[in-house]
Order: C-alpha cells, then sequence, then structure tokens
C-alpha cells in the first residue's frame, strides 16, 4: 500500500479547531492528540492500542514527524489506513493540517483516529487540533522532573502515562513525584503506569479509553 505524504499548512488554529471537531463529530469519530519526546514511545503505544481495539474500533492514524515515515510504514504493516504528516521543520502539527488531510480517509469508515504528534513536551501542547481528548506519555527514561519543566502539556491532557515502566529498577524515577506534580497542576488527569513492551497497566487504560472514545462518539455501546 502507498502510502500519503502530506506537508503542513500553517494558519491561525483555533476556529479551524472548532471546525474539523465539528466534522469529526458529525461521522462520530473520536480523535485522540498523543503528545511526548521523541523516543517516549508513542508509536510502540500506539500499536499496543491498535491491535487490543482494532476488533471493536475501525481505526486511522495521522502520524506527524519533521521528515520521514518510518512510523506510518509500522502502522500501514498492520493494514491500518494511516497518512505521513511531515512538518517540514515545524515543531507540532495544526489543525489546518489536520482538516486538508481528513478527506484522505473514508470518514464513514472510521471510528477513533490517532494523532502522533511531533515529538516535543512545549509546542503540541499549545495547539488544538480537534482532538476529543489529550494523552501524554513520559517514559521512565526521560526523567522525573519534566511535568515541573514543561508544566503545560501535563496540565493539558486528559490522561498521563508514564510508558517503559518496566524499566523501572534501572533508572533514578520517582513515580510518586510525576503523579504528585501532575496532581498540583492538572488535579483532573488520570494518570497511568504502563508498558508498552511487557503489556504493563494496558488494560486499565484500555477500559479507560473505551469508555472515553465511546463517550466522544455520543455512543452507548459499553
Amino acid at each position: 500500500m502507498e502510502i500519503k505524504v502530506m506537508h503542513q499548512i500553517m494558519e491561525w488554529n483555533e476556529d479551524v479547531s472548532d471546525e474539523v471537531k465539528e466534522e469529526l463529530a458529525a461521522h462520530r469519530i473520536c480523535l485522540i492528540n498523543v503528545m511526548g519526546s521523541p523516543g517516549a514511545g508513542k508509536t510502540s503505544l500506539i500499536v499496543r492500542l491498535i491491535e487490543a481495539l482494532r476488533e471493536e474500533y475501525r481505526i486511522g492514524v495521522i502520524e506527524g514527524d519533521i521528515a520521514g515515515q518510518i512510523d506510518a510504514e509500522k502502522i500501514d504493516a498492520m493494514g491500518i489506513p494511516v497518512v505521513q504528516l511531515d512538518t517540514d521543520g515545524a515543531c507540532h502539527i495544526e489543525a489546518e493540517s489536520v482538516r486538508h488531510i481528513l478527506p484522505h480517509f473514508d470518514l464513514g469508515n472510521l471510528d477513533v483516529l490517532f494523532v502522533e504528534n511531533i515529538g516535543n513536551l512545549v509546542c503540541p501542547a499549545e495547539f488544538n487540533i480537534g482532538e476529543s481528548f489529550r494523552l501524554a506519555i513520559l517514559s521512565v527514561p526521560e526523567g522525573d522532573d519534566k511535568v515541573v519543566k514543561y508544566p503545560l502539556m501535563f496540565s493539558t491532557s486528559d490522561a498521563v502515562l508514564m510508558n517503559k515502566y518496566d524499566m523501572l529498577p534501572y533508572f533514578e524515577f520517582d513515580d510518586a513525584r510525576v503523579e504528585r506534580d501532575t496532581r498540583g497542576v492538572n488535579p483532573d488527569a488520570r494518570i497511568f503506569r504502563v508498558s508498552a513492551r511487557s503489556g504493563e497497566g494496558l488494560e486499565e487504560l484500555l477500559a479507560w479509553l473505551c469508555a472515553r472514545i465511546d463517550d466522544a462518539r455520543g455512543s452507548s455501546m459499553r
């Protein structure tokens, strides 16, 4: 399958974000904005979530990168509709680019659209893209000080995922500190300790995700 490669369109964001949200709502599609640093495990976690959810939901993916399509190829190999968005140096995805990409999906055959945002803990948090909700991924090897250093990312996310949790014995990472710091900036955020590699914590995350997806789609399936 040939992967479509799109390039970022830079325009002011908020009105377009609302338009994207309205279009997706009309098709009962839940858009999940997945954010985190390079190497946090965003793609690996999306792959695990697709494997667990694909029997119940029809899934598509927008893969955001500054350049290249390595991650899109992984998704394409699963038989999942994917569009690569190359931002040509921009450090985040904008709503106008998402709107430009939507016609490349068969929206009538989608329930969930994952957007893997650019690897960055700063810029992606500043731009709404029409998402139903946001996931912020922080991996154990990155260190436990990131919520304090980059509070906007964690204060605007609906869930914070401490990924690569199976590596906790090998790093000086205080997960209780991360939870306290997150509660300080975002008392309502759900916090999950997960490992895309081992599957640890994914059952609890999936239960929460399914409830949020169904709620976003206006559904009472479950």
